[in-house]
């Protein structure tokens, strides 16, 4: 079989069913009716001569054959689409595209809040998703084009996955306000005396606060382990716990007011976060246009500062989130 007698859209709509998990869904994100994504399904199954996908629990579970191929699919249409993305420059005021980006629980609310703030007016058609990729699949991702770019920690990845640091967070302490143990200040004493809420989605292990703290000596009383953020910053303002997060972390409550941050009284290292995305994607106009929009965000993030907007004007600089522009004012 040659490749000039294959109908390419075939593969658009493999990919769609593959990412959607069924031809209704995939239907929705292809704009096209159920008789023509069943139709393109079939050609596919008599191409391949595999059923390629199989429906279990009302989910079309791909078969082996098609993992296999989805790999070299989405390069391939990701390779197309930057060809075209060269031909038409991209114009984010008129051009609709959707974007998706590889972004961690701790990053997801500060981050996405400063950049649509940052795109609601400039790109009205531009729609933002973001996942949570596993960072052992997060190359392949981004060279297959599943992910446009992701945010994460220094990862050990190949040289055809480019990366620049982008944000860094310093560890902070959160305690609600008004705590009925602390004043003004958070000593180390204190904080060893309290009991602490950590945030982790490892089922056991450190996490990434308490093995700093065994590299000091210490040991602190983790009384509960959640896996969110959200979570984490409900429960310390409602309870006399502690949370030591990255500053960004109060950016998830609806009133960030409810709890007041005290600088780690430890020495423990920052978050530093960088921008990855793959070499294919390097000149890509419509690429370098997201991540100049996630740059802009991250400085916005960074010029914040949480200590100011809740009483403590000697603090670190914070990464918080800025409130949308239609509430700035209020």
């Amino acid at each position: 079989m040659h490749v000039r007698d294959v109908d390419l859209n075939l593969f658009v709509v493999f990919d769609a069913i593959y990412s959607e998990g069924g031809v209704s869904r995939a239907c929705f994100r292809l704009n096209l009716t159920q008789p023509a994504v069943s139709h393109a399904l079939s050609r596919l199954r008599a191409m391949f001569n595999d059923p390629l996908f199989v429906r279990r629990n009302h989910v079309m579970t791909p078969t082996p054959l098609a993992r296999q191929i989805i790999t070299t699919v989405r390069q391939a249409l990701n390779g197309l689409e930057t060809t075209l993305t060269h031909t038409h420059r991209f114009d984010p005021a008129q051009t609709p595209k959707r974007f998706v980006i590889g972004l961690r629980n701790n990053l997801e609310a500060p981050m996405l809040s400063a950049l649509i703030n940052r795109i609601s007016t400039v790109a009205p058609l531009v729609e933002i998703a973001t996942v949570r990729s596993e960072r052992n699949n997060l190359e392949r991702e981004l060279a297959a084009g599943t992910l446009d770019v992701a945010i994460d920690t220094l990862l050990p990845l190949s040289a055809e996955v480019r990366r620049e640091q982008i944000l860094t967070e310093h560890i902070a302490v959160f305690a609600r306000r008004g705590h009925p143990e602390l004043g003004t200040r958070l000593d180390k004493k204190a904080y060893l005396r309290m009991e602490h809420v950590c945030v982790t989605s490892r089922r056991s292990g450190l996490s990434f606060e308490d093995f700093q703290l065994q590299r000091l000596g210490l040991t602190r009383t983790v009384r509960l382990t959640c896996q969110n953020f959200a979570t984490a910053c409900h429960v310390v303002s409602r309870s006399n716990m502690l949370l030591t997060a990255s500053e960004s972390a109060a950016s998830v409550l609806e009133d960030p007011g409810l709890l007041q941050c005290f600088p780690c009284p430890f020495p423990i290292s920052p978050h530093v976060n960088y921008l990855y995305w793959h070499a294919t994607a390097e000149d890509d106009t419509t690429n370098q246009w997201l991540r100049e929009q996630l740059r802009g965000a991250a400085a916005l993030l960074a010029g914040s500062q949480f200590g100011r907007r809740n009483g403590r004007a000697k603090m670190r600089p914070r990464v918080g989130y800025p409130a949308p522009a239609s509430l700035a004012a209020e």
